[in-house]
C-alpha cells in the first residue's frame, strides 16, 4: 500500500524520485505490485465532472517503469479522522456544499451528529448533486478513470480495481468514528438517522405491517459495552421480532449499496483484464459475545447462528468480484480480555464464507507490523492447510496487500524480514506469468433477489480448518 499522501492534498505528484527509489527496493524484495488510493476529493475537486488525472498518470507511469503491478482503489470517502490517517483529504467541496443546505446527505447518528466521511447510502438514488445521484457520481468518476487510464489498463499494469463503498473505502457504516470520540473497544452506534434512511425504514416497517416501529433508541452510544444497552443485552431487543427486522433492513441496505455500485463498476471495466474487489472491515471486538454488537452497528448482521459475511460473498458472485478482508496479522492472545475480541476466528469465518461461494479472497493487515509473529500469522491465513506439493492448495489467499510502504519498512532488519516474508508468501517459488492469468471482466449476472442472498446466512456452517501455525515461517 502506497503512502496516503503519495499525491499531495492539492493534487500534485511531488515525490517521484523518493517513490521511484522505494519501488526499486520493493521490486528487489520480490513484491508483485502496489496499491494506491485514487482520491475522488482530489480528482473531481474543481466542480461536477471536472476531473484532473495529471498527478495520478505521473504516479502510475513511475509504477509501470518500476515493473510493478497496480491495485487502484476508487476512494470516494474522506481520508482523515481514522486509525492511521496522517493526511486530510475530504470529499469534493462542491459535494459538501450541497450538505450545507441539506445536511441529511451525510450519515447521521441518533443524537443528530453528522459524519462527512462518506455520503449516506440514503442518497444513493437521490438526484441532489447538480442533477446526479450519489451512484451516478461514483459511476461517472469510474468512467473517467477508465478513459484516462486506458494505457495502464491495456498494458496490464492495473490488475485490480477496488471499489470504495464506505468510510475507509470499506463496505460498512461509519459506526466507530475516532474523530467523534469513539475509543476501542466501544460497540459503536447505528448510523441511519438521516431523513432519507429514516423514511426508507418507516416505509419498510409499514409494508411489513408494523407502522408503529421506529429506529432503535436503546442501542447506546459509541463507547458503551453491550450489557449497558437494552438493545444488546441478554434477551435484548436484537433478539425480538422488531430487532431482527431492523437488523435485516440495516444490513440489507449495505448489501444493496454494494450491489448497485459494483454493477456500475462492472459496466465501466467490462472487458478489461482486471479483478473487481471490495473491502470488508475486520471488526473483531465483541466477537466472543452472542450479540456481536460492534459488527451489528457496522452493518454486518453476524451472530453465532447467522453468517453475516456469506450473504455479502453471495452478492459478490453476481459481479465476478473478489473480497478483500483485513486484520490478517492479528492473534487472539494479543488482544485485551475486556474487548472479547477474536480476530483469528473472524478471519477464519470470513475467508471460509468467501471460499464457499467460489470467490477469490485476499487480505490486508490492519496495523503496521514488522515482527515474525505477525508475518507468520499472515502466512498461516494465506494457506490455512499449508503448502500442497501437487499444485495450489484447495484454500489460499489470491493476494495480500501489506500496510504500508514507509522508510521504516525498507531499513535494516525490517527490510530483511520483509524480503523473507514475501518469498514465503510466494511459497519460495519464482514468479511465473502463466500462473493465475486475469481473464477479461465479464458482465455481471442478473440481480440476485435479496431473499436468496439472505438464504446464505443460515445455517452458519463450520469454517474450514486452519492450522495453528504456518508450515513455512519467516
Amino acid at each position: 500500500m502506497l503512502p496516503l499522501d503519495v499525491i499531495t492534498v492539492d493534487n500534485k505528484f511531488e515525490k517521484a524520485d523518493e517513490i521511484r527509489a522505494q519501488l526499486k527496493k520493493l521490486r528487489e524484495a520480490g513484491v508483485d505490485g502496489v496499491m494506491a488510493d485514487v482520491w475522488w476529493g482530489l480528482v473531481e475537486a474543481k466542480g461536477p465532472k471536472e476531473y484532473d488525472w495529471t498527478a495520478y498518470k505521473q504516479l502510475f507511469k513511475v509504477v509501470q517503469e518500476s515493473g510493478l503491478k497496480l491495485q487502484a482503489i476508487m476512494s470516494t470517502h474522506q481520508c482523515g479522522g481514522n486509525v492511521g490517517d496522517n493526511v486530510n483529504i475530504p470529499i469534493p467541496q462542491w459535494v459538501r456544499d450541497v450538505g450545507d443546505a441539506d445536511p441529511d446527505i451525510f450519515y447521521t447518528n441518533r443524537a443528530g451528529t453528522r459524519n462527512i466521511e462518506y455520503l449516506t447510502i440514503g442518497v444513493d438514488d437521490q438526484p441532489l448533486f447538480h442533477g446526479r445521484t450519489a451512484i451516478q457520481m461514483y459511476a461517472d468518476y469510474m468512467k473517467s478513470f477508465r478513459e484516462n487510464m486506458a494505457e495502464f489498463l491495456d498494458a496490464g499494469v492495473i490488475v485490480d480495481i477496488e471499489v470504495g463503498l464506505g468510510p475507509c473505502g470499506e463496505m460498512r457504516y461509519p459506526s466507530y468514528p475516532q474523530n467523534q470520540g469513539w475509543v476501542f473497544p466501544g460497540i459503536g452506534e447505528f448510523i441511519c438517522y438521516d431523513k432519507y434512511l429514516e423514511a426508507d425504514f418507516k416505509a419498510a416497517a409499514e409494508e411489513a405491517g408494523h407502522p408503529e416501529w421506529e429506529l432503535p433508541d436503546d442501542a447506546g452510544e459509541y463507547n458503551d459495552t453491550p450489557e449497558k444497552t437494552q438493545f444488546f443485552a441478554d434477551n435484548g431487543t436484537y433478539q425480538t421480532e422488531k430487532g431482527k427486522f431492523f437488523l435485516t433492513w440495516y444490513s440489507n441496505k449495505l448489501i444493496k449499496h454494494g450491489d448497485k455500485i459494483l454493477d456500475e463498476a462492472n459496466k465501466v471495466f467490462l472487458g478489461c483484464k482486471v479483478h473487481l474487489a471490495i473491502k470488508i472491515s475486520g471488526i473483531h471486538w465483541w466477537y466472543r459475545v452472542p450479540n456481536h454488537a460492534a459488527e451489528l452497528t457496522a452493518g454486518f448482521y453476524n451472530l453465532d447462528d447467522r453468517d453475516g459475511y456469506r450473504t455479502i460473498a453471495h452478492m459478490l458472485t453476481r459481479h465476478h468480484a473478489c473480497m478483500n478482508f483485513t486484520c490478517a496479522e492479528m492473534r487472539d492472545n494479543e488482544q485485551s480480555e475486556e474487548a472479547k475480541s477474536a480476530p483469528e476466528e473472524l478471519v477464519q469465518q470470513v475467508l471460509s464464507a468467501g471460499w464457499r461461494e467460489g470467490l477469490l479472497v485476499s487480505c490486508e493487515n490492519a496495523l503496521g507490523r514488522y515482527d515474525a509473529t505477525a508475518y507468520n500469522t499472515i502466512l498461516r491465513n494465506a494457506r490455512p492447510q499449508g503448502i500442497n506439493k501437487n499444485g495450489p492448495p484447495a484454500h489460499r489467499l489470491s493476494g495480500f496487500t501489506y500496510l504500508r510502504l514507509s522508510d521504516e519498512l525498507l531499513q535494516g532488519q525490517n527490510y530483511a524480514t520483509f524480503k523473507t516474508f514475501v518469498r514465503r508468501m510466494h511459497a519460495n517459488l519464482d514468479y511465473n506469468a502463466n500462473v493465475d492469468p486475469i481473464a477479461p471482466l465479464q458482465r455481471s449476472k442478473p440481480e440476485i433477489p435479496i431473499e436468496e442472498i439472505l438464504e446464505a446466512a443460515e445455517p452458519k456452517l463450520e469454517p474450514f480448518p486452519f492450522n495453528k501455525n504456518t508450515d513455512l515461517p519467516v
